[in-house]
């Protein structure tokens, strides 16, 4: 069973500027959200809370899993991941830079292997993985993150601006496995985007960022 995420009036502002304003919002496991607001509105704040990354001003950030609530410890974090709109990469091989969150998390090197293949295959990285992670291309170090974000199989998957400032052939090939992977509802997507287009092409349940708070209609 899956993670439930409960949002319970946030607050959060920098500088005295009010950034997220009373968010609460429940996130249901095997679901995708994809979070759409202009540059600024809060998106990226409000995910970082979510994933346990930012404390709230105020408010609560609560995980239930079947309805028990989870202590926010180390385990319940490594459920978690998130992937940055720029991918920070190790100077190694494709291949050890996603296993890198395998090997801290102890897992056993035959299965650490077959999950770093698995995610590349998905992401189409498989030829290049013996070449240095620091040789590919902005669009192939996205995928690169993807993939290592999904070798760790995660209970939920968060995602900022997966595709800003990389090309339409790269942009395609991540939209398409986050199509797939919200099709087999194995785990929590949750998206921010500010591109109405990219919004449109998954399939889930959109929300807007508006007035520091999460809406599911303009």
């Amino acid at each position: 069973m899956g993670l439930t995420l409960e949002l319970a009036h946030i607050y959060k502002a920098y500088g005295g500027q009010q950034v997220v304003t009373d968010c609460s919002f429940t996130f249901e496991p095997g679901g995708t959200y994809v979070i759409m607001g202009p540059n600024g509105c809060g998106k990226s704040t409000l995910l970082r809370i979510a994933a346990l990354l930012e404390k709230p001003d105020q408010g609560e950030v609560k995980f239930l899993n079947g309805g028990n609530p989870i202590e926010p410890d180390i385990n319940l974090k490594r459920r978690l991941t998130m992937v940055f709109p720029r991918v920070g990469v190790f100077n190694t091989t494709v291949a050890k830079n996603v296993a890198y969150g395998l090997q801290i998390r102890g897992v056993a090197k035959s299965e650490m292997q077959a999950r770093v293949d698995s995610a590349l295959e998905l992401v189409r990285l498989t030829h290049k993985r013996t070449q240095r992670a620091l040789t590919l291309s902005s669009g192939e170090t996205m995928r690169l993150g993807l993939a290592r974000g999904l070798a760790i199989e995660p209970d939920i998957l968060f995602l900022d601006e997966p595709t800003t400032s990389i090309d339409v052939a790269n942009t395609k090939i991540i939209e398409q496995v986050l199509r797939r992977i919200s099709q087999d509802k194995k785990l929590t997507l949750i998206i921010v985007t500010h591109d109405a287009a990219q919004a449109a092409r998954f399939s889930g349940r959109l929300l807007f960022m508006r007035d520091g708070n999460l809406v599911d209609h303009l």
